[in-house]
């Protein structure tokens, strides 16, 4: 026996299979964005020149595990961080802050669990090996002293088990771990793998020669 609706036809009114087209929508957008993949826009250029301002990513959030949403344990990775991977994480200094509140960032894995970690004039040392990419860039050409910031010198320190030691490729520019120190592996929130659009804002204008571009 078949059920009727208020219009007796047996159809759902129309505004309840919107509703409910509407629903499932937002219930698989949100499973992709909290397990799968999520999109971010690069705000700042503290990863210059790989990554642009303007340049909007995926990121894969599954590759290192599933995390449960406002939970640091993970489940089914496929792999851990490794060294050279540009990863997205929630700034380890904004733990006391509000869920809102929390920021994103973007930086490459340099350090990785038990590495020895050293600054010495712009050159990154790990574990006492010179460490050079061919992505990172120089913009400045003053040398700062390490008693007045960690910037040009730094360490050497070392990264203790469960976190990571991360840079930005553009390095007299970068906010990053030679600051604020290491990122715990439960804030990883994953790996940032294609850029899917890219606007420079400065000509108005799209990248069309960075869209769908792999990262490294």
């Amino acid at each position: 026996m078949s059920l009727m609706s208020q219009d007796g036809n047996g159809k759902k009114p129309w505004y309840r299979e919107y509703g409910e087209a509407l629903l499932f929508a937002l219930i698989l957008a949100l499973i992709i964005r909290t397990f799968l993949f999520q999109a971010f826009k690069i705000p700042s250029g503290s990863m210059e020149d790989t990554l642009l301002i303007g340049d909007h990513l995926l990121v894969n959030k599954f590759i290192y595990g599933t995390q449960l949403p406002f939970m640091e344990d993970r489940f089914l990775a496929l792999r851990d961080p490794a060294r050279g991977d540009i990863i997205v994480f929630e700034f380890p200094m904004d733990a006391e802050k509000s869920y809102f509140q929390r920021r994103d960032f973007i930086k490459r894995v340099v350090g990785m669990p038990g590495d020895r970690i050293e600054v010495r004039n712009k050159q990154v040392l790990v574990n006492g090996e010179p460490y050079k990419l061919p992505q990172e860039i120089h913009k400045e050409l003053d040398i700062i002293p390490g008693n007045m910031q960690p910037r040009d010198f730094m360490g050497p320190v070392e990264v203790p088990d469960g976190h990571y030691f991360v840079m930005g490729d553009n390095r007299d520019r970068s906010f990053d771990s030679r600051f604020w120190g290491f990122v715990p592996e439960g804030k990883i929130k994953g790996l940032a793998f294609i850029k899917y659009w890219s606007w420079n804002r400065e000509k108005n204008l799209p990248r069309w020669n960075r869209i769908g571009r792999l990262i490294n």
